[in-house]
């Protein structure tokens, strides 16, 4: 009994600390700009929710991409290749955006130049880069913050050079 009675005293003080040390750590961290009233009466006052961080990325195969072209299927096909390697090769009828990697702010400017096209449908968007990776994981988290539904978006497995339907490309 007296060993649970330990544990539990320890436990509670524990969490104390942590608790105490958490919000105090966070009071002392403002800066004198957040501690002025606010300039404006018609800002919200509440907090804004964190911007979701896409984990789970949703693919389409290259099968799946030729079937869409084959039967001319709504699809908005989005390709961020750099220019010279998209002028090399290219599935045909993509938007180009030469907007690889998307680190920056002006490589992501190459893509708000696309918005209003791609919310003005409700088609599946394929994003093709190089490999289908990095590159095409920045573009959908990019394309999802500007209100891009997240059920419209897939990046093409394995990018531009997994790529296997010559027939489909413009050189």
């Amino acid at each position: 009994m007296k060993k649970i009675s330990t544990v539990a005293i320890s436990l509670t003080l524990g969490l104390t600390f942590l608790l105490t040390g958490c919000a105090s750590s966070t009071t002392a961290n403002k800066t004198s700009a957040e501690n002025k009233p606010a300039e404006s009466t018609t800002t919200s006052q509440t907090a804004q929710p964190a911007p979701k961080v896409i984990k789970d990325w949703k693919y389409y195969s290259a099968d799946q991409v030729k079937e869409a072209i084959d039967k001319k299927s709504p699809l908005q096909i989005v390709d961020i290749q750099v220019e010279a390697e998209y002028k090399a090769h290219h599935i045909k009828g993509v938007i180009p955006t030469y907007a690889y990697p998307v680190k920056t702010d002006e490589e992501k400017e190459k893509l708000a130049k696309i918005l209003p096209q791609l919310k003005a449908s409700k088609d599946p968007i394929v994003i093709v880069c190089p490999a289908g990776k990095g590159g095409a994981e920045r573009t959908y988290q990019y394309l999802y913050d500007q209100g891009i539904d997240e059920a419209r978006l897939f990046t093409l497995e394995k990018g531009q050079s997994g790529w296997p339907y010559s027939e489909l490309l413009e050189k």
